[in-house]
């Protein structure tokens, strides 16, 4: 049995992603490894054209996995209960994805690992090579995919091969009208009361020379979209780095942006037990209560160079 998978909470590049796997798995079951961001949630329950087969996981036999797919991840962390069937026997693992390497990162007999901007333009590398056409739902997809994890290719890991996959998806037929429908997000008038809360509880330090913003909120139910006003936050103000800490649900979250190569968010996340990239990472840290992280977070800002 084939599965192909994503991490939990699960973004457009997931998505995209694993339906271009699917293209070179054409035999491989599609399967969650947990939940998914609210904007692609809606995307799924409102695009009717868009029509994926995915299996529930608790309907899959771990056991009788033997090729396991995994996209835009390589933390064993990150799958959810996948996690249970990488000690089967002979299991057969095959990577894609774009994120920066970790001790933690798993293993396997395939791995295409490129520093772009999303994995979906790995999978647009692999499939032009191929040969392999898309309809347009899929390119718009894919595109999709790539707008968002490269915020519009504003973000600093964006790369020629981000432009040019976007470019190829163009000609396949991607419908930019959708595109924005589903990427452009304007903000709630709760998330607009939320994004102001944030704003008046920054604070910033001067570390090493650099002016580094930490915020921090206490919420008292999870808000889907709070990386999306964090990254409001940060245009707004025009900030090369900001530190969001929030205590939702019951668990403290920490959201890492940075502009600027003497700040790796992405480091900072993984002392956490989080990850992503240097210039936008993310962690949900455990046993810690929202002044505690900030005082974890302080002393961490301090001994990195």
């Amino acid at each position: 049995m084939e599965v192909i998978t994503t991490h939990v909470n699960a973004d457009f590049d997931g998505l995209a992603s694993m339906i271009a796997a699917h293209k070179l798995y054409p035999e491989a079951v599609l399967a969650f490894s947990g939940s998914q961001e609210k904007n692609l949630r809606d995307f799924l329950a409102q695009s009717v054209q868009y029509h994926y087969t995915f299996q529930r996981l608790k309907n899959i036999p771990q056991d009788q996995i033997q090729r396991l797919i995994v996209v835009d991840t390589r933390q064993a962390s990150r799958i959810g209960d996948f996690s249970q069937c990488l000690n089967n026997p002979g299991l057969d693992i095959h990577l894609y994805d774009h994120h920066p390497d970790t001790p933690e990162d798993l293993h396997g007999s395939v791995e295409h690992v490129r520093p772009v901007g999303s994995t979906t333009t790995i999978f647009v590398h692999l499939l032009r090579k191929k040969g392999i056409r898309l309809t347009p739902e899929e390119a718009t997809l894919m595109a999709m995919a790539i707008y968002e994890d490269t915020g519009n290719f504003a973000f600093d890991t964006t790369s020629p091969e981000d432009l040019e996959a976007a470019a190829w998806l163009l000609a396949q037929g991607a419908n930019l009208n959708a595109i924005s429908q589903f990427i452009a997000q304007e903000l709630t008038s709760q998330e607009v009361t939320l994004l102001h809360a944030l704003i008046k509880s920054a604070h910033t330090y001067t570390i090493h020379g650099l002016d580094l913003v930490v915020a921090k909120i206490e919420l008292p139910e999870y808000v889907d979209e709070f990386s999306v006003i964090v990254r409001r936050f940060m245009v707004m103000e025009n900030l090369d780095t900001l530190f969001a800490l929030t205590h939702m649900a019951g668990r403290t979250h920490l959201i890492a942006r940075s502009r600027i190569p003497e700040v790796n968010a992405g480091a900072i996340a993984r002392d956490f037990g989080g990850g992503g990239h240097a210039s936008a990472a993310s962690a949900t840290i455990k046993d810690l209560t929202l002044i505690e992280a900030e005082e974890k977070l302080i002393q961490l800002l301090h001994k990195r160079r």
